[in-house]
């Protein structure tokens, strides 16, 4: 037994050991980059610059060899510097520091130079590597790398925080045949000996997650947008979406360049504009200075896209181009902040297009876009507010989602319709001259928004910005005779402690023959309406009709036998939007009566942004709130009422929407052998325009169905001329097969990372995978699925760990499904919180169905 003494001595030794590891290193060595690292390197740290060369060969399975120049100033010498590098020590062959070779000290992601190898003033590190591939995104021909939110590291070391902007000279040696494109111009390339040498010019100033590259057997498309050549990099071998779309790619680019110029009073801040279309990339975009890149399948549209599509597109486009100043130019000082640039990016991108379509359209749009989506997190138990705390950039990535992403562009939308659109375009220009090539926090942009308003900004940020949640309004008319006496208004937390959310927002009195509107300022826990005071009762109320104010808003019982009389289209899409979530929270209506009701509409509604969005509400209560039993009862009525309003309705998109809807939700062997023929000879229904994506979907939804024809897959997979498509199509196969010893093969092969490389296909092929018609099979497969999430997060791109819970458990209703996530919740207790957050968004809807169908 050891004496209470020795014990004692130890623990004073260990202490010494740990205080002098401390005063030795400056800050504790952890895995990832904490906080208290990146603040310290901020204050010892500028005038950096990397000088890199990548010699990447033809082979996908050969190394990467690589060197690196990097130089920087020091401002104080008395602690041992970390260069991040998330690979294997055994990756580093050789770190000369001012000319000195020292021995390679790596520890928990990070190379470490002692204070003695290094001076004050100006330092040069000189690195040989074989350089790390979690980023690199290799291909058999092609590569990309994707950098945010902190994995540079884990390709080059480097410092791998926001706020260190440092520039960059590229140099990289492909294979002869191979394109590339960098974060700066092209300055000479030079063949030798089948193979290529790319030297770039030294790029702007830039952090790590916006440094890029692009390499590989690439089309390429030159245009001018602004002032320079731009270059544009493509797989695409669809002639009909290339003609169809080239020219407007380069359009759209010049377009939201030209608006932000204007907008932001400042000239386009880079050396270069250039973009690439990645197939299966992961994100809509990323936008990396001087080389954006895209989803493929976002870019190339042909004829039959649908305004959904077209408007995605748009979208796409200025949101990317629009973080050329906000999130490049100006860049948040530490990933608390990322919802700062994602927010302008979406509000700027939203803003460009209301000019060019008119208010009405852009309030209708900006509506279907962003709310429901939001919503979707924010009534959830696992909702997070728009800024959230950051510890470690290794935990980055779980910030992104649907808050930031829409309810963050609503709440901007909010707070310009505050300070008024003067006053608060002229605040951002401020900020962004102040923080020009520099970084900026919520609280600087908040603070000069606060020159520039009357309005206490401070109290309307607390609610809007740093608590989650929604509010949830109701309201109640007293009347005199057929007048109203009083009208008020109150709005409580939808769960959480009690709050106010200040807000704008209209509401309609529908009279016969004619409307009243009247703004509402909501800035209590309860208002009286005094406009409405004297006022004729109306046959009904509608909240929230012009679609800015945001919360679970009443509904009004008389508005559902006039619910397609109303004729302004935002007045319809913010009742079908009300419609839906009141149906989630069992008020009002239930979900087969919500079913009926949107029925009523597929050849009411012309309109077609929201026949798209009740069209989706109808799939969605069709998979998951009603049971099987309902769904048998229903289907053969359901399926000919859509497709007798396929053939009612007019415009070819209207058609095509209505389509893809009888596609989704048939059962019966009509419809199949009906959808069967359609896909056999490849002739759509009259007025609708099938393309040859569309006929896989097609393809897929058949082969998910029983009985479906055995070859419909082989035979679609012949009919695929595009390799990179033809690959996507081998990849999600076997998810489909009606074997279910295979379908457990492929879920098998998840456990692999190397099998998950491509995330937007292991995506698409969860969804179908967990299927409601393959759920009998497949629920065994979820309590895995719960376990590899940690895994997931730490190895995949931001976006994957969402994603992989919201394919895997969007369609299940069924108690076994429930028990199994309450069990995981019950045994993981202290579980990994931004994980667990998004694993309760997941399965907001599985907990809900529980409800809704007793």
């Amino acid at each position: 037994m050891i004496s209470p003494r020795h014990i004692l001595l130890g623990i004073i030794f260990v202490f010494f050991l740990c205080s002098a590891s401390k005063i030795a290193t400056g800050q504790e060595i952890e895995t990832g980059v904490s906080k208290e690292l990146a603040l310290y390197r901020k204050t010892v740290l500028d005038k950096i610059s990397y000088i890199l060369e990548f010699d990447i060969p033809k082979e996908r399975t050969g190394n990467i060899a690589a060197t690196e120049l990097l130089s920087f100033h020091l401002s104080a010498n008395d602690q041992t510097l970390q260069l991040d590098f998330k690979e294997a020590s055994s990756k580093v062959r050789k770190l000369i520091v001012n000319g000195q070779n020292i021995p390679i000290q790596h520890e928990k992601e990070h190379l470490l130079i002692a204070a003695k190898y290094l001076k004050k003033g100006s330092n040069q590190v000189k690195i040989e590597f074989q350089s790390g591939e979690a980023a690199l995104n290799r291909n058999a021909d092609y590569l990309y790398t994707l950098f945010v939110p902190d994995r540079a590291r884990t390709v080059f070391p480097c410092f791998d925080q926001p706020d260190l902007k440092a520039t960059y000279n590229l140099t990289l040696k492909v294979p002869a045949d191979w394109k590339a494109i960098s974060s700066a111009p092209l300055k000479e390339a030079i063949i030798l000996n089948g193979r290529k040498t790319c030297q770039f010019v030294t790029s702007d100033t830039l952090s790590t997650y916006l440094f890029s590259f692009v390499a590989g057997k690439f089309e390429q498309q030159s245009g001018n947008i602004g002032k320079g050549k731009t270059e544009f990099l493509y797989r695409e071998t669809d002639t009909a979406k290339i003609t169809h779309s080239m020219k407007e790619l380069f359009k759209l680019h010049k377009d939201a360049m030209s608006y932000l110029e204007d907008w932001t009073a400042i000239p386009y801040p880079f050396q270069k504009l250039d973009f690439a279309a990645i197939p299966d990339f992961q994100f809509g975009g990323m936008e990396h200075v001087g080389a954006i890149q895209y989803k493929a399948a976002a870019l190339f549209l042909d004829s039959t896209a649908t305004k959904d599509q077209l408007n995605s597109r748009n979208n796409l486009i200025a949101h990317e181009t629009a973080h050329m100043w906000f999130g490049d130019l100006v860049t948040m000082t530490w990933f608390t902040d990322v919802w700062m640039k994602e927010v302008f990016a979406n509000f700027m991108a939203d803003k460009s297009a209301e000019g060019n379509v008119g208010k009405a359209v852009f309030d209708l749009k900006f509506l279907i876009d962003h709310f429901p989506a939001a919503y979707g997190v924010d009534r959830t138990a696992g909702s997070n507010p728009i800024r959230q705390q950051l510890d470690n950039l290794k935990d980055a990535g779980t910030m992104y989602g649907n808050i930031i992403y829409h309810k963050a562009p609503i709440m901007m939308q909010q707070l310009e319709l505050l300070m008024g659109k003067d006053k608060f375009r002229q605040g951002v220009r401020a900020y962004l001259k102040k923080f020009a090539n520099s970084n900026a926090s919520w609280p600087d942009l908040i603070g000069m928004l606060n020159k520039y308003s009357d309005q206490d900004l401070e109290g309307w940020n607390k609610v809007w910005v740093n608590e989650p949640g929604r509010p949830v309004v109701d309201y109640t008319i007293e009347k005199k005779g057929d007048k109203i006496g009083r009208f008020t208004i109150k709005q409580v937390a939808e769960y959480g402690r009690q709050r106010i959310w200040p807000q704008l927002f209209e509401l309609t009195f529908y009279y016969q023959g004619y409307t009243r509107k009247i703004p509402v300022n909501l800035n209590a826990a309860q208002i009286e309406l005094k406009e409405a005071e004297g006022l004729d009762v109306p046959l009904f109320v509608l909240f929230n009709s012009s679609g800015q104010g945001y919360g679970l808003w009443p509904l009004d019982m008389d508005m559902f036998n006039h619910l397609y009389d109303m004729e302004k289209p935002v007045n319809r899409a913010t009742a079908y939007i009300t419609l839906y979530e009141n149906m989630l929270d069992d008020r009002y209506i239930k979900p087969a009566a919500l079913l009926t009701l949107f029925v009523e509409g597929l050849t009411k509604e012309k309109e077609e942004l929201n026949l798209n969005l009740i069209t989706g509400y109808m799939g969605t209560v069709y998979w998951e709130f009603l049971s099987e039993q309902e769904r048998n009862k229903l289907t053969e009525l359901l399926e000919k009422k859509i497709w007798e309003a396929m053939l009612e309705q007019q415009g070819p998109n209207l058609k095509k929407l209505l389509f893809k809807t009888y596609q989704n939700i048939f059962l019966s062997k009509a419809a199949a052998s009906r959808l069967y023929e359609i896909w056999k000879v490849q002739k759509a229904p009259a007025g609708v325009k099938l393309s040859e994506d569309d006929y896989t979907s097609l393809a897929f939804s058949l082969a998910l169905r029983a009985g479906a024809d055995a070859a419909v897959l082989k035979t679609q997979l012949l009919r695929i001329s595009n390799a990179d498509r033809k690959k996507r199509f081998e990849f999600i196969m076997p998810a489909l097969s009606a074997d279910v010893t295979e379908r457990d093969r492929f879920f098998k092969s998840l456990e692999l990372k190397a099998n998950r490389e491509k995330e937007a296909n292991v995506t698409a092929a969860l969804y179908y995978l967990h299927h409601p018609l393959r759920q009998s099979g497949s629920v065994k497969y979820l309590d895995k699925s719960l376990q590899m999430l940690e895994e997931i997060q730490t190895t995949g791109d931001i976006f994957f760990p969402q994603n992989w819970l919201t394919a895997t458990f969007s369609y299940y209703q069924s108690p076994e499904a429930a028990r199994i996530v309450s069990h995981f919740f019950n045994t993981h207790p202290d579980y990994h919180p931004q994980l667990k957050a998004k694993l309760l968004q997941a399965t907001d809807n599985l907990f809900r169905a529980q409800k809704l169908l007793k």
